[in-house]
């Protein structure tokens, strides 16, 4: 796999245009972060890229070959995607829910296939989570759920990650092992896109950082700078330091 193409992507919900003839490419290999104000389109914009929204227009191409072309399981299986604000009802353990990531490999039934085992330990290793693998996953604090989910999206070594907001309410060491995560994935040859407000964070690890305003696409570039923010956000913005390092400062509309 090569090239993740959404091309002329439209998408209308109760009369209001969600999505206009929005068009992007993210080639495998890239880590690509989706950025945004509340509302512009960005969920709605990793769903159909996903394959889980049908748009009213346009369509998205795997390959050249449309994702509606491919089977649920065929999708499942090259693919994973993490939701917003995701929501457990049943007291699974953390174990099982991460397992769960692996579900085209699971039985209905019964206890996990042993050579499963070492895809669900790294994954809790990964997300620092390997001390709570028999925990009631509903029991777990709100940044230990959102890692759980974490894990439960890259257990299964997908070829196309699709997170949204996948280090929303994690504590500052988290958010950065996690974007960590995320960069490594794609350094490894799978496409990573996530929608991130963290804009630091956004600026260290992505490769490429797309801006969504209003329904379309206002940027599409390999740098964050402070000109984009305020394009994006309405606000000023001060850059500092380089690489892993770099960072923005904010400003209020009083300050200069």
């Amino acid at each position: 796999m090569t090239l993740l193409a959404a091309e002329k992507i439209t998408v209308v919900r109760a009369g209001r245009s969600i999505l206009r003839d929005v068009s992007v490419k993210a080639h495998f290999g890239e880590f690509v972060v989706v950025l945004g104000p509340n509302g512009a389109g960005k969920s709605t914009l990793l769903a159909v890229m996903a394959g889980l929204v049908i748009p009213e227009g346009g369509q998205v191409l795997l390959d050249g070959k449309p994702l509606t072309a491919m089977s649920a399981r065929q999708l499942a299986l090259l693919r994973a995607y993490l939701p917003q604000n995701p929501r457990l009802e049943w007291p699974l353990s953390v174990e099982r829910l991460v397992a769960l990531g692996l579900l085209p490999k699971l039985p209905a039934t019964g206890d996990l296939p042993r050579g499963l085992a070492p895809a669900i330990s790294q994954a809790l290793e990964q997300c620092d989570l390997a001390d709570k693998r028999d925990q009631a996953a509903t029991s777990l604090s709100g940044g230990e759920f959102a890692r759980a989910m974490l894990a439960r999206a890259i257990v299964g070594q997908p070829q196309m990650l699709i997170a949204d907001e996948p280090i929303t309410g994690l504590d500052p060491r988290h958010a950065i092992t996690s974007m960590q995560l995320l960069a490594a994935f794609a350094r490894a040859g799978a496409l990573v896109v996530a929608a991130v407000h963290d804009l630091s964070l956004a600026a260290r690890y992505a490769t490429r950082v797309i801006v969504v305003v209003d329904g379309e696409v206002v940027s599409d570039t390999d740098s964050l700078t402070e000109e984009l923010i305020h394009k994006a956000f309405g606000v000023r913005a001060v850059a500092s330091g380089t690489g892993d390092s770099r960072s923005f400062t904010l400003l209020s509309p009083s300050e200069k």
